[in-house]
This record gives C-alpha cells, structure tokens and sequence, in this order.
C-alpha cells in the first residue's frame, strides 16, 4: 500500500507537470497575440492614412499648400492656464505690481 506522502508528491508532480504546460501554452499564445496585435495596428494606420488621402477637399497638386501633418493619434494640447485665471482673481497687471512691494 502506498504512502499518504508518496500519494500527494505524485498528485503535486502532476499538478506542476500540468502547470508547466499551461505556462507554455500561455507563453505561445502571448506571442502570437503580440504578433497579430502589431499586424491589426498596422491595419489601422493603413485605412487611417487612406481616409486622409481621400479625404475631400485636399489639394495634393501642390505639395507647399498641403497642411503640416502631425500625429493625429494624440489629442490636441491646450496652452496651461494662467495663475492668476485659475484662482479667479481678478487684479490687473498693474495692482500685482503695486503689491508686490
């Protein structure tokens, strides 16, 4: 009769064996969804760039007056606001001067 301990070691090197495999698999899977991740992504910038081509309204006959293309994927930044707009304070250039001193 088998031991209660050599009955769990083998229940425990199964379960790592299994383990193991699944790791494996995961590593495999992970990638390969890297790689058609990056195949998609390209797939995207692909029809974005087509839109753009395209698009109404665009004069490609004259390289000079085409826009200035920038990265459309980030959205546009706003300059930061003033000290003075953002606590609400009303005084001008002038009182700041005055009480400063």
């Amino acid at each position: 009769m088998p031991s209660v301990v050599g009955l769990l070691e083998q229940r425990e090197l199964t379960a790592r064996r299994r383990m193991d495999e699944l790791r494996k698999e995961a590593d495999r899977i992970q990638a390969e969804l890297a790689v058609v991740e990056r195949e998609w992504n390209e797939w995207v910038i692909a029809r974005s760039r087509v839109g753009e081509v395209l698009a109404p309204g665009d004069d490609v006959a004259d390289p000079d007056a085409r826009e200035d293309l920038t990265d459309r994927s980030q959205p546009p930044t706003t300059p930061p606001r003033s000290p003075d707009r953002d606590s609400g304070s009303t005084a001008t250039p002038q009182d700041r001067n005055d009480n400063s001193h």
